[in-house]
């Protein structure tokens, strides 16, 4: 698979997102453990995840720990491969969401992340949504602080505006390696953050790149440029809108969630997908 720059680290240019494999409709362990060993089987070395993609309540972490048990039972080299994780939004286990970016509590949750992945330092820590509550460096200092004591190798942040990327990279002295935001054929608001990133050459993870979960399945119904395209290329529309992602900027990385091993297999084919600029004029058209 093509690379892409992940702060000082080279990835695979398509990523796994874990969400679907723990919340509702969630698949059993064993599909779930398959879906991911298809993934590192198809090359991918980044596999994103967060201590709140859980659906009980007094399940934290559920999907770490189901990452965790998928790398230790696969039976290839896994030394390459990246774990990102984030902190600081939680899931109560009744549906909802909250925040907590004390300092403090995300030094915390980053070393029972680490815990729970089984890894001495996590690769990629990502702070995961702003808390209202505090001053957004408050929070970025927690993860500049895990950088130095080594409890994790790379910091990001996840839905972050243009104006707190710049503030968390100042924060971090220049260490920013990634920024999580969605984005998708659907959800193009972040195309400035995007934008941004390339400018700074940080790493942009676009999560929902398919548009979420209830939607992916139906993406080429509701953009039919993309459904033309996949069509001259004998592909699906959910590789074609992967494939758009990565011609907007050499920082891209998607992470298309997954709960089976079929798609997971054919979203890492977008990185071989060559598109045309009159295709790629066409989809951002689609898009807008």
């Amino acid at each position: 698979m093509k690379q892409r720059a992940l702060g000082d680290l080279e990835v695979g240019a398509v990523g796994l997102g874990g969400m679907p494999m723990s919340i509702e409709g969630r698949p059993d362990r064993e599909r779930a453990v398959r879906t991911i060993h298809a993934a590192l089987d198809a090359g991918v070395t980044l596999v994103d995840t967060a201590d709140a993609y859980h659906r009980d309540a007094g399940e934290v972490g559920h999907n770490e720990a189901l990452i965790a048990e998928a790398l230790r039972s696969y039976g290839g080299d896994t030394s390459s491969v990246v774990v990102a994780t984030k902190g600081g939004h939680l899931r109560p286990g009744d549906g909802s969401w909250t925040q907590n970016g004390r300092p403090e509590y995300l030094k915390e949750a980053a070393r029972a992340s680490a815990q729970r992945l089984g890894v001495d330092a996590i690769g990629l820590y990502q702070f995961h949504r702003p808390d209202p509550e505090l001053p957004y460096a408050d929070s970025v200092g927690a993860l500049a602080e895990l950088l130095d004591e080594g409890v994790i190798q790379r910091a990001g942040i996840s839905n972050a505006s243009v104006a707190q990327i710049d503030e968390a990279n100042d924060v971090l002295g220049g260490r920013l390696a990634s920024v999580q935001n969605q984005f998708s054929p659907a959800f193009r608001s972040s195309r400035e953050e995007l934008e941004h990133c390339a400018s700074l050459g940080v790493a942009f993870l676009p999560w929902s790149p398919l548009g979420g979960i209830k939607s992916a399945a139906d993406l080429g119904g509701n953009h039919s440029a993309f459904a033309e395209v996949a069509d001259a290329h004998g592909v699906s529309p959910q590789q074609v809108a992967l494939a758009w992602e990565l011609a907007l900027a050499d920082v891209v990385l998607p992470i298309p969630g997954s709960s089976r091993p079929e798609s997971i297999t054919d979203s890492v084919q977008a990185a071989e997908l060559q598109l045309t600029p009159d295709e790629l004029a066409a989809l951002d058209a689609d898009a807008a």
